[in-house]
């Protein structure tokens, strides 16, 4: 039996006609650019996320160095995240021309240990950047706090966990800003690349507008430099079709991961840890085994989709180089890209595909 990482034509067949309606919509306008589907996204967002205002951008990506950009990080300075993420984290805070500094992670969540932050903060530093990995949100009662005592802004890379909550709050409304994803693997996904900004900070969503529009306030004054930052009207539209669909997404989600939980009870495979304070929305479903590599291979010969998020801690990557971390500086973090796999979790797998996966992963095991 097959069974993908990541079956999207299967989402796509039950809101196949509403996304073709919805597309066809913005062609007919010529609107091609900004426009009445973006506002609504944008408004649709912020209601969701329980915040003020959103900004739509181009990517997930966009959003964060939009973001950092408006708030004036730069050269010099100091943006404290961890090292266990996808590139892009720190990729946008090096682009700015700040540091990138580095924090191990939790050995249970896979989230910034906030217990570490304290000790790597400089008089260069500007802000606090906690990536909700897999779908679940960092202990932030800890990090805002320490944001407040030193008054730094907070940046929450909410990229993977559109709707998560940690004691009863969205992600996105707890820090100064957060940042979303609709690349099309996440939870909420386009047909193609796309982002968000979400605030409750007026002025930095006055900022984030015209940022996003190679930094124009009215047409040719520009007062900063930005860039090509915008969200397209066609992903607003396909988004806006599949935005009331989220929560029954997420839920079949979470749904798979207790089935996965119960049949990996009592076994060798240690299932995601979710924090008591949390509700995760399950991007990925990321165990931890023996012989992970291994097994690896053995999935992908079994037509079982799998992946490693991250193979590779970013304090490790070449083009981090001059910041002098080396190979033992986060433990934590190194040893969960030696020993984590992502398995298969997307709402539409049926019972069969989940047993056959259990079986397969139970069967190399033992």
């Amino acid at each position: 039996m097959q069974v993908p990482l990541l079956d999207l034509k299967a989402q796509y067949a039950t809101i196949k006609d509403d996304i073709l309606s919805a597309v066809s919509e913005v062609l007919e306008t010529q609107r091609c650019i900004g426009g009445p589907k973006v506002d609504e996204f944008e408004k649709a967002v912020a209601e969701v996320c329980d915040c003020k205002y959103a900004v739509g951008t181009s990517s997930g990506t966009d959003a964060i160095l939009a973001t950092l950009m408006a708030l004036d990080i730069g050269e010099g300075d100091e943006v404290i995240t961890t090292p266990y993420t996808f590139f892009a984290t720190a990729g946008c805070i090096a682009r700015t021309g700040a540091k990138p500094v580095f924090v191990d992670i939790d050995p249970k969540t896979y989230n910034i240990d906030p217990a570490g932050i304290e000790a790597v903060i400089t008089d260069n530093t500007k802000a606090i950047m906690p990536v909700h990995l897999f779908g679940q949100i960092c202990d932030m009662d800890p990090i805002m706090a320490i944001a407040g005592t030193y008054g730094l802004a907070v940046i929450e890379d909410a990229c993977q966990s559109v709707t998560s909550t940690y004691k009863g709050k969205k992600a996105c409304s707890i820090g100064t800003a957060g940042c979303l994803s609709f690349f099309p693997s996440k939870n909420l996904g386009g047909i193609g690349d796309g982002g968000m900004v979400v605030t409750n900070d007026e002025k930095l969503y006055k900022q984030l507008q015209y940022l996003r529009n190679h930094g124009m306030e009215a047409q040719y004054v520009h007062k900063k430099v930005g860039g090509n930052f915008r969200l397209d009207p066609i992903q607003a539209a396909a988004l806006l079709v599949k935005l009331p669909h989220l929560d029954e997404w997420s839920q079949g989600r979470r749904d798979n991961a207790a089935y996965y939980d119960k049949k990996f009870a009592g076994t060798c495979v240690q299932t995601p840890y979710i924090s008591p304070d949390c509700k995760s929305i399950f991007n990925q479903y990321v165990i931890r085994v023996p012989k992970r590599d291994a097994l690896l291979e053995h999935l992908r010969a079994s037509d079982i989709g799998c992946n490693i998020y991250y193979p590779i801690p970013l304090h490790l990557q070449d083009c981090f180089a001059d910041l002098n971390y080396k190979q033992g500086d986060f433990p934590v973090s190194e040893q969960a890209a030696k020993e984590t796999i992502a398995l298969p979790i997307y709402p539409e797998l049926t019972d069969e595909m989940k047993d056959h996966v259990v079986k397969t992963v139970l069967d190399f095991l033992e």
